[in-house]
């Protein structure tokens, strides 16, 4: 809960850090600059190769999740239930509880708007924390990602779908690929922070793929930003072990028993 309020307290008063991770050695690195963790169903393309976070398993969130739990000890933790684990209040409740208690996260994390927030609403009256996620839904979408938020119809369903999940009880929620104009208003609206990606400067916090922000998957989406390049760090290490092993320099006495 201390660390629900903590994320809370800084609505309009300091940008939030985000970051995705699914393993506990990278954990470890990032939460010493975070303020939230995400394992995110993301994984699915970034470490599987799925096509669609449709893909995603229950058991796969749970056990990336309790890898990262290791390595987290100041953010707060997130998971992401993936597509057709809360389809109903009775499934919601039970996949939930279930990620809760093998993983020790802080909160779960679902997709969509006007039409999950009574299963929102059922969750947060359990005692669950719920993090909500509108604009583009990975989960829902079929083909490309397109920008939301440009036509006047999405705009108003955006409104309407960000009022009725605030009003359900999430404590923040994720904007994705929002435009920038309708990002403002909605952060502005809600008295929850709100998380972006792909949705400019106007949201209250910002959250990546850990992988793309490093380099590792060379990403060609536009809202990403490659901070470093581990790929040449790797590349450089690999070269040189390669090197030492053919030259005989590798193991040398020091490594050797």
């Amino acid at each position: 809960m201390k660390k629900i309020l903590k994320i809370l307290k800084k609505k309009n008063k300091s940008k939030i850090i985000c970051l995705t991770a699914y393993s506990k050695n990278i954990a470890e690195v990032i939460d010493k600059f975070t303020d939230l963790i995400l394992v995110g169903d993301s994984l699915g393309s970034v470490l599987y190769n799925y096509n669609t976070t449709r893909k995603v398993t229950l058991n796969m969130m749970i056990e990336h999740a309790k890898s990262v739990r290791q390595g987290v000890v100041n953010s707060l933790l997130v998971v992401d239930m993936p597509y057709n684990t809360y389809r109903t209040k009775n499934e919601a409740l039970k996949n939930c509880k279930k990620v809760i208690k093998k993983t020790k996260c802080d909160a779960i994390k679902l997709e969509g708007g006007v039409k999950i927030a009574p299963i929102i609403k059922h969750l947060v009256k359990k005692k669950i924390f719920v993090m909500g996620h509108l604009g583009i839904l990975p989960q829902s979408v079929k083909g490309k990602f397109k920008i939301k938020g440009k036509k006047i119809r999405e705009k108003n369903q955006m409104l309407k779908d960000a009022k009725a999940i605030e009003q359900a009880g999430v404590f923040s929620f994720v904007l994705e690929g929002v435009e920038k104009n309708l990002s403002k208003v909605i952060t502005k609206n809600t008295k929850i922070p709100t998380i972006g990606i792909g949705a400019s400067v106007n949201c209250d916090g910002q959250i990546l793929v850990t992988d793309d922000l490093v380099g590792l998957t060379q990403s060609k989406i536009k809202f990403v930003k490659e901070f470093s390049n581990i790929r040449k760090t790797i590349t450089q290490g690999i070269k040189k072990y390669r090197r030492d092993v053919l030259s005989k320099k590798f193991p040398n006495k020091k490594y050797s028993y």
